[in-house]
C-alpha cells in the first residue's frame, strides 16, 4: 500500500484494489491541484478546501457522513466528532474516518477541533497509521495533536494541515509539532509504502513531501 500526501488534509492511499482520495481540495490553499484518480473519496466537512470533488477524476464513490462502509474490500468507519471544542457550536461536525485496508488500519481525523473523548478514542483505538492535523487555526494544534497521539498510540504518524510555503491560510508551521513530539531531526519523503509488517514497534513520525 502506498500513501501519498497531494497537501494539506489530502492523501492518496492507493491499494491493490482500490484507490482513495481523502479531503481533496480546491485552488484557493495555494497547492496545485493534480486531480487524482480514485474509488473512493472521503470528505471530513463541507468546505471547498476539504470537499472539492472537481479535484478528483475516476467517477469515485464519496463517503461525507458517519457511518459503516464496505467498498472494494475496505472497510471504513466514519466517526462523528466535532470542529471546534465547542461541541460544533463555533464550525460545526468533523467526520474522523478509520480505514481498513490490506490489513492495515489508517485513521484520518480530518479538521478535528478537539481532543477526542474516551468513547472517541475507543472507535479509533485500532489506528496502525494516524493523519493528523498539527498547524491549529480551525483544527487541533501541536499540543493537543500530541494528546491525541499519546491517546491512540498509533505506530506511524504523519503530520498534515500546516503552513508550508504554498499555503495562503493562516497556520502554524511544522517544526512546533516536531518540537514537542520530540523529533530533533528528520528527512521528509515523497511517499509512504507500508504493509502490516513494516510498521515500527513504537510510535515514529513520517514527514511527506506534497506531491
Amino acid at each position: 500500500m502506498e500513501i501519498v500526501w497531494l497537501g494539506h488534509s489530502c492523501f492518496r492511499i492507493r491499494g491493490k484494489e482500490a484507490t482513495i482520495v481523502t479531503d481533496p481540495f480546491d485552488k484557493t490553499l495555494g497547492y496545485p491541484v493534480k486531480k487524482p484518480t480514485a474509488s473512493i473519496v472521503t470528505v471530513s466537512h463541507q468546505h471547498p478546501q476539504h470537499s472539492y470533488l472537481g479535484g478528483v477524476t475516476g467517477n469515485p464513490r464519496v463517503i461525507s457522513r458517519p457511518g459503516e462502509y464496505e467498498i472494494a474490500n475496505v472497510f471504513i468507519n466514519g466517526i462523528a466528532t466535532f470542529h471546534d471544542a465547542e461541541m460544533g457550536e463555533q464550525r460545526g461536525k468533523n467526520t474522523v474516518y478509520l480505514i481498513q485496508i490490506e490489513e492495515v488500519s489508517i485513521c484520518h481525523l480530518g479538521d478535528l477541533g478537539h481532543v477526542p473523548t474516551a468513547e472517541q478514542i475507543e472507535q479509533m483505538s485500532d489506528a496502525d497509521i494516524l493523519m493528523v492535523p498539527v498547524g491549529g487555526g480551525a483544527t487541533i494544534g501541536a499540543t493537543a495533536a500530541v494528546e491525541t497521539i499519546s491517546l491512540l498510540q498509533p505506530k506511524l504518524v504523519i503530520p498534515m494541515h500546516f503552513k508550508t510555503e504554498v499555503v495562503k491560510i493562516e497556520l502554524a508551521p511544522l517544526e512546533p509539532f516536531l518540537k514537542e513530539m520530540g523529533v530533533k531531526e528528520f528527512v521528509s519523503q515523497p511517499k509512504l509504502s507500508v504493509t502490516k509488517s513494516s510498521l515500527p514497534i513504537e510510535t515514529s513520525v513520517v514527514v511527506l513531501d506534497y506531491n
